[in-house]
């Protein structure tokens, strides 16, 4: 059974990715956590007495929360009543990303799926403040982020966007290989070169073992020239192999660093494209230390073992 987490504010865009994440996981057993958060506007010091009207607004704005959760649950069930999914309701009184982060230590969140706001509103950064700051936040869980506009499409093609600089260890690429055994997707691995030139030993390593990993799953690498941009490149890419899903990892240097650095003209036109599914780096043990650092060392002969 697998537990996801809904962040909504109960806008459209967030009805967009309860729509997704409810066909997404239509034939597995799920647990769907759907969480609003408020933090009414209310300027006082901890050192003041809080007044009793700042009370009775507080008990107002939980009151609406609690209501609009109920009333969401109702029309997820009306729509869709799949006896595979249960739903529990948070409203909570905290900033959003805190709470996200506390939810996925206590109730040992596997995924979480939020809704991107439109690319129309250029005040915000790429995909909208609040999912830019749990991707960045956010260390033991995948996001997956879900385009205002987008229509559930069965992902049977998805693309992992990488560089090959960086070793991959098992739990971290486990979001993606789990995602595509249960779409039986075909995954598209895009390497985006500024320049086209051939793989180091290091990244020809890295790659093996990505190939490894995937084992019988059906992949094939692409590498493609750099246009503009690192958003605007995956775009075009996207558009011209009908891709369902873009998956990457989030690290120093990574797509998912450079994209979110990007200049925001460079980045409108993939703001609103496919759904995004952003895997944090988990961290690697020291065995995963030892044989990257050999690799670096001495690529060709850990690459002959």
């Amino acid at each position: 059974m697998k537990n996801i987490l809904l962040p909504t504010d109960f806008s459209d865009n967030s009805w967009n990715a309860i729509k997704y994440a409810i066909s997404l996981y239509k034939e597995e057993k799920c647990v769907f956590y759907i969480l609003n958060t408020y933090t009414p506007t209310i300027a006082h010091s901890r050192f003041m007495a809080i007044s009793d009207h700042e009370k009775m607004s507080k008990d107002i704005v939980r009151a609406n929360s609690e209501k609009g959760l109920m009333n969401l649950v109702w029309k997820i069930k009306s729509k869709y009543n799949n006896e595979h999914h249960s739903f529990v309701t948070i409203s909570s009184f905290n900033l959003l990303v805190d709470e996200v982060k506390n939810i996925i230590e206590t109730k040992k969140i596997d995924l979480v799926i939020a809704g991107t706001k439109g690319a129309s509103q250029l005040e915000e950064v790429f995909m909208g403040s609040n999912i830019v700051r749990m991707i960045k936040s956010i260390k033991n869980c995948p996001v997956l982020a879900i385009p205002s506009n987008f229509k559930f499409i069965r992902p049977s093609e998805i693309a992992f966007a990488t560089d090959f600089n960086r070793f991959y260890t098992e739990s971290e690429l486990r979001p993606l290989i789990e995602m595509a055994r249960s779409f039986q997707a075909t995954i598209r691995i895009v390497h985006v070169q500024y320049e086209i030139k051939a793989l180091t030993e290091v990244q020809q390593f890295n790659l093996g073992m990505l190939r490894k990993y995937l084992g019988e799953l059906p992949h094939y690498v692409h590498t493609v020239s750099e246009l503009n941009s690192v958003s605007k490149t995956l775009e075009v890419f996207a558009n011209e192999l009908d891709i369902h899903l873009l998956a990457m990892l989030h690290y120093p240097h990574s797509y998912m660093e450079k994209m979110t650095r990007e200049p925001i003209v460079n980045r409108l036109a993939f703001h609103t494209q496919i759904p995004l599914l952003v895997i944090p780096e988990l961290g690697m043990n020291a065995s995963c230390f030892s044989v990257n650092k050999e690799a670096s060392e001495n690529p060709s002969r850990t690459l002959k073992n």
